[in-house]
């Protein structure tokens, strides 16, 4: 017993067995967990000043992810050219102002909602440039064999820290009360104590950053940004495998991959619980996310993980849609959270070892486009279809959310890999591509 869990525990966590990347991986681990406590308290805060508006969810949403949806594809040319460190050490400089100016006008009580968008825009602006860093980040640590490994542990510590983040939130924002609201539950300024543990946090992984040593890369010849912008999208377009991996990615985003309205909508207006019962169920889908990030990484199989992580997804949205309440709901996220990072590990997995390093961060930019960029009119579908003012409700709009899914699904099913083919072997018409 005890060795099947040591080979368990050895086989899923092997690439932390890389220094490098484990530093880098404990430092995110604690920053993201500050992140998460932010975001909740973000959502939540937004409720409050707009009197429980899923419309106003929606348009913070994407303020934060158009930036993505604008800029992806020029910020992957940036990171092909640009040292990794510089991007990730401006990126998260920015991410602390951000941070620092939300938790200050919340704790004066001075916050509204077009500041809120502004500074998630100018935060989307930096996760633009920094989530293509980040994932293009992984074969800089570890050897290919590990690549798969080491992206599911990536998620798995952003799904740890959403766990923890969330889950905490409502002690923190309790804590919050006392010491910034004087002593009134009401008061917005609770809500500026996560804020301000989001800044301390940010200083840990800036350190990390700037102490790693990142090998030197390959040097590639480059044209023009906008020539390289194209050479990137011309090579998503004639691999296959590369290509229908980002459809179904994005169909999903643009349909049920959108938990950050669907969570403290149904929390607040569907089951009608608070900060507590907001954190408990935003955890239950961090806790299925967790899991789901950890039998990837002890099982890894992208290509077959991919398609049973999206209908299990399909299926837990259904059923979340007729749950009678907060208790019966949160098992069921955490069955979403399960499937969506079955899902989304795989994808990311099979792109990444499919595609030669020197188009990688072009690619990656590309596959956060389609993720992330995806988000603003993903969004707006989904608080549209989930309000209480929609014509079917916010149950049986969600059914359709997981009907459009489904629909994704079913017609790209036969067209994702179930094979993968290196990056050096591939056809010679794609080589003289990669050359020119």
């Amino acid at each position: 017993m005890l060795q099947s869990v040591s080979e368990w525990r050895s086989r899923t966590f092997k690439a932390l067995g890389h220094p490098n990347y484990r530093r880098y991986w404990l430092s995110q681990l604690l920053s993201l967990v500050g992140s998460w406590m932010q975001t909740t308290a973000q959502q939540y805060l937004v409720l409050e000043l707009t009197h429980q508006s899923s419309a106003a969810l929606g348009w913070v949403t994407v303020a934060q992810f158009l930036p993505s949806l604008l800029l992806s594809l020029f910020a992957g040319a940036v990171i092909d050219r640009v040292p990794r460190r510089r991007v990730l050490l401006t990126t998260q400089l920015v991410l602390l102002g951000t941070a620092l100016t939300l938790a200050v006008t919340t704790h004066l009580g001075i916050v509204t909602l077009p500041l809120i968008m502004l500074i998630a825009f100018v935060a989307g602006t930096a996760n633009a440039f920094d989530m293509p860093a980040r994932q293009s980040m992984v074969v800089d640590f570890v050897p290919r064999s590990d690549v798969s490994n080491a992206v599911a542990l990536n998620s798995l510590s952003f799904n740890v820290s959403r766990t923890l983040g969330q889950a905490v939130f409502g002690v923190v924002a309790a804590l919050g009360v006392n010491l910034l609201a004087g002593g009134n539950p009401d008061n917005i300024a609770r809500l500026a104590f996560p804020f301000y543990l989001n800044v301390a946090s940010f200083f840990v992984v800036l350190y990390v950053i700037a102490t790693l040593p990142f090998p030197p890369r390959e040097a590639a010849p480059h044209g023009s940004m906008l020539d390289d912008v194209k050479e990137g999208l011309r090579y998503v377009r004639r691999t296959p495998a590369v290509r229908n991996v980002m459809l179904l990615v994005g169909a999903m985003s643009l349909s049920i991959i959108n938990f950050n309205v669907i969570i403290p909508y149904y929390a607040r207006v569907v089951f009608g619980v608070r900060e507590g019962g907001f954190g408990a169920l935003s955890a239950a889908f961090g806790v299925g996310a967790i899991a789901g990030a950890l039998w990837q990484a002890s099982k890894p199989n992208p290509l077959r993980n991919l398609r049973i992580g999206a209908l299990v997804l399909i299926g837990a949205v259904t059923a979340l849609a007729f749950a009678p309440n907060a208790a019966a709901g949160a098992p069921l996220l955490a069955l979403c959270g399960f499937g969506m990072l079955s899902l989304l590990v795989s994808a990311n997995s099979t792109v990444q070892l499919s595609i030669p390093d020197h188009l990688r961060g072009r690619v990656m930019s590309l596959y956060s486009f389609v993720l992330v960029g995806m988000g603003p009119p993903g969004a707006l579908i989904s608080s549209t279809l989930i309000s209480r003012d929609f014509v079917l409700g916010p149950r049986w709009g969600l059914v359709l959310l997981a009907a459009l899914g489904l629909v994704s699904v079913l017609l790209l099913w036969t067209r994702l890999p179930r094979h993968f083919q290196r990056p050096e072997a591939r056809p010679p018409e794609t080589r003289e591509l990669q050359r020119t």
